[in-house]
């Protein structure tokens, strides 16, 4: 259980990094195109606390494939589709934690309205890969991932 939780973690301080590298390049481009950077306070604020939620959800979401001997990145069909966790309340925890609330935080902390828009704007190109996604569990798993799919929202 406890290598499990460390290897939740290590994975998901990859991707705030990622995010924040991300929100970085924004300003980069948004120096470039003379864009303000967004300064208030309580959006930096809002920014930080969208990052310590994404990176907890996806902890907690990894943790769940941990345990049922999944990989969280994968190519293939997984042996096993989880419904528990934060698998309750969302298909896609992992997207929410992090191509959602770690980018949008990350953009909000730094303050870039480019990092912002990037983030917006691959939200429905994630959106395509989650439907494949979901065809495929659906020929793997059936009914089961029907009846799933028809109790639990795909977000929130």
């Amino acid at each position: 259980m406890a290598i499990n939780l460390l290897k939740s973690l290590l994975h998901n301080l990859g991707v705030v990094l990622v995010s924040l590298a991300l929100a970085y390049l924004g300003t980069v481009i948004d120096s470039f195109l003379g864009l303000p950077r967004l300064s208030l306070a309580l959006l930096q604020a809002f920014g930080v606390l969208l990052i310590i939620l994404g990176f907890l959800l996806r902890v907690w979401a990894t943790f769940h494939f941990y345990t049922h001997q999944m990989k969280v990145i994968s190519l293939e069909p997984q042996g096993s589709l989880v419904t528990t966790g934060p698998y309750r309340y969302s298909r896609n925890p992992l997207y929410l934690g992090g191509n959602v609330f770690c980018f949008f935080g990350a953009a909000l902390l730094l303050g870039s309205p480019t990092a912002l828009i990037m983030t917006a704007l691959h939200l429905p190109l994630l959106d395509l890969m989650i439907r494949r996604e979901e065809e495929q569990l659906e020929q793997t798993f059936g009914e089961k991932f029907r009846a799933y799919k028809s109790n639990v929202r795909r977000w929130l």
